[in-house]
């Protein structure tokens, strides 16, 4: 299997909502890619420019940040033939790894709008160097920005940041640096989400669990969904007593909590996710807490659960 690091920079409206195309909010311009073996050596390079065919103004901010010129892009091929280039170099025995979670989202997303096959048929196992960054060397929440990982580890730069390639590059090198041990805790992308309740991700991590659903027509259904709001032990399977109703400080969140008489307190919230027809689906987690900190979430002020 190949770790496939990849990177992308695109072009979006000048006249934010109202320059939008709604289908794809941001054109990509480039892939920058690395491949990597089992051993994280590095194998191939990819690098390719896109000629647009969305937006035909370069954002005024994007520009900055990239130094593309939309002239420079006229002798490009677009973006289906590039696409399928860069899927063709990945093989089809690879994982994909990005900084951060937005890209492999986009990648998709375009490949939608010109009518390309979804990579998968559902969520996509993939990891988030960002996050494993952070499990490995802060709390695990932090989320740093790329050349911070690279002056933190002491890489060398030996090439410009905010293209592509470089960043996929770099990436890749601090993704080299990592413990193997994180590489547990890889990442879904829900580009594509879970067509039935068969389907669904329920997945057990060192320290939590983690349930991504299938789509419901509307909130209120989900949350009358018996498993999106049962409360579990992820350890024993077993229903436990709740010491906590249901509450949210937003109508997006909800935290719950509980106790196992085997594995003690539990912690579960879930999150109200819109899907991009106007359906929802639910990203749900459980993780044990202490008792000290099962008080704090009950002195918290939220309001009792209302759809």
């Amino acid at each position: 299997m190949d770790y496939i690091v990849f990177d992308l920079e695109w072009n979006q409206g000048n006249d934010g909502k109202e320059g939008e195309v709604k289908e794809i909010p941001f054109e990509i311009l480039e892939i920058g890619a690395v491949k990597m073996n089992e051993d994280l050596a590095i194998t191939g390079k990819f690098s390719r420019l896109v000629k647009p065919q969305v937006y035909h103004e370069m954002n005024q901010i994007t520009e900055k940040l990239i130094h593309i010129d939309l002239e420079e892009l006229e002798g490009e091929e677009y973006f289906p033939e590039v696409a399928g280039d860069f899927l063709e170099w990945c093989g089809k025995d690879c994982i994909f790894c990005t900084w951060g979670q937005m890209d492999l989202h986009e990648l998709q997303k375009n490949m939608k709008y010109y009518g390309m096959e979804p990579l998968e048929n559902g969520p996509m196992k993939f990891y988030d160097v960002q996050k494993l960054f952070s499990i490995g060397f802060e709390d695990g929440k932090a989320r740093r920005a790329l050349e911070y990982a690279v002056d933190f580890l002491g890489v060398e730069k030996d090439i410009p940041f905010h293209r592509a390639f470089s960043d996929a590059y770099y990436t890749a090198k601090v993704m080299a640096r990592l413990d193997r041990s994180v590489f547990g805790n890889y990442s879904f992308d829900v580009f594509v989400k879970p067509k039935t309740r068969k389907d669904e991700i329920r997945i057990v991590f060192q320290d939590y669990a983690k349930y991504i659903s299938r789509e419901f027509g509307s909130k209120a259904e989900a949350l009358e969904d018996r498993e999106v709001m049962g409360v579990k032990c992820y350890l024993c399977g077993r229903n436990i007593k709740r010491k906590m109703k249901w509450c949210t400080p937003n109508g997006k969140h909800y935290y719950c909590a509980g106790y196992c008489d085997v594995h003690g307190y539990v912690k579960v919230k879930v999150r109200v996710k819109k899907s991009e027809d106007d359906k929802v689906y639910i990203v749900k987690t459980t993780k044990f807490i202490s008792e000290e900190e099962m008080n704090k979430m009950r002195e918290k002020r939220m309001k009792p659960k209302l759809i």
